[in-house]
């Protein structure tokens, strides 16, 4: 079978390997849809552990099941988290799930035709698709339980603003989301496509980030955002997200700088305003489960976001697409066309 093999952005390359045979309490699954996530781009987190293969927002179809797998069978269309927590420990009873320590499988990159799901993600981070949800809408998953968990921490309530800084993927999930939960919503962006796309799927407010953004959040919005969740990793825009939060409210680092780029928190105004400062990665089961009732019920929509659509051998030309971020929002490869 094919797969992916990724050395940095620049070198991908497609290999031939044996077709994986899956043990007693494993399953192949033949992925059938893939999305390139921000994270797969970034080198600073992904160079430590290549070459390996990418991959890990996928829809896909078991093929084969192992002789002690019960739950499922050759046929089911499935999601596959890219990990499950212990659910047991510390951490997890205090449902920060992201940072659980006793994560033992770890999803295959979804980047090749077929993946054998480990006998933890098996027994506990598979998930049937609703026939509501498509392999391409399956890959919006994951991101979107991401989106679920970063909102929810935020504390944000109904009819309060939200300001979404950088519209790509994530970005847009958070405005699709935001304003499905009643939120009042604001998109800033350097990208001007990118911001008639925000304000296309309902965005309140939109603000070129060239501007001034917080005079003209002030201007159009008559005050500052509740909650200001960063999805650019540009630290103009976290200085631009200190100036524009109210008081009380809270910033959401959903996006980071790469590492030796230091971020100066304004915390002497801060503390006397109450300002929140919080991440977000990842997320956890309780969020998958969210954010596949979300799309099987037609809460948010996802479709109008895929821009592009790739079989494998393009690969390089779908991480040049969203490397670049000029015209693309969301990029799907799909292994077996």
């Amino acid at each position: 079978m094919k797969i992916s093999m990724w050395y940095n952005n620049s070198d991908i390359r497609i290999e031939d390997v044996p077709l994986p045979e899956p043990g007693p309490e494993e399953m192949l699954v033949k992925v059938i849809s893939c999305g390139i996530c921000g994270s797969d781009i970034s080198e600073w987190y992904r160079l430590p552990r290549a070459p390996l293969v990418l991959g890990h927002e996928i829809g896909g179809k078991i093929v084969k099941t192992g002789e002690h797998v019960k739950k499922y069978a050759p046929g089911d269309r499935v999601f596959v988290a890219p990990k499950v927590p212990c659910m047991a420990c510390h951490y997890c009873e205090n449902e920060h799930y992201p940072v659980c320590p006793n994560v033992k499988d770890r999803l295959p990159g979804g980047f090749s035709e077929c993946i054998v799901v480990p006998s933890g993600l098996v027994e506990k981070g598979t998930y049937l698709l609703p026939e509501t949800i498509s392999y391409d809408q399956s890959t919006f998953i994951e991101p979107l339980a991401c989106v679920v968990r970063a909102q929810r921490l935020s504390g944000i309530k109904e009819r309060q603003t939200v300001m979404i800084m950088g519209c790509g993927m994530s970005g847009l999930i958070h405005l699709k989301l935001a304003k499905a939960k009643n939120y009042n919503t604001i998109a800033v962006d350097i990208n001007e496509n990118r911001l008639e796309f925000a304000k296309k799927i309902g965005a309140d407010i939109v603000i070129n980030a060239s501007d001034n953004v917080p005079a003209r959040l002030i201007e159009k919005n008559s005050k500052k955002a509740d909650v200001v969740i960063l999805c650019t990793s540009a630290l103009s825009a976290i200085a631009q997200a200190w100036e524009c939060v109210e008081k009380g409210g809270s910033i959401v680092f959903f996006a980071v700088p790469e590492p030796g780029k230091d971020v100066i928190v304004p915390i002497n105004d801060f503390w006397m305003k109450e300002i929140k400062i919080l991440t977000s990665y990842y997320c956890g089961p309780p969020d998958i489960s969210e954010a596949i009732k979300i799309l099987a019920q037609g809460l948010i929509t996802v479709d109008d976001m895929i821009t592009h659509k790739l079989p494998l051998n393009d690969i390089k030309k779908g991480f040049k697409l969203v490397t670049e971020a000029k015209d693309s929002i969301k990029v799907i490869i799909k292994p077996n066309e």
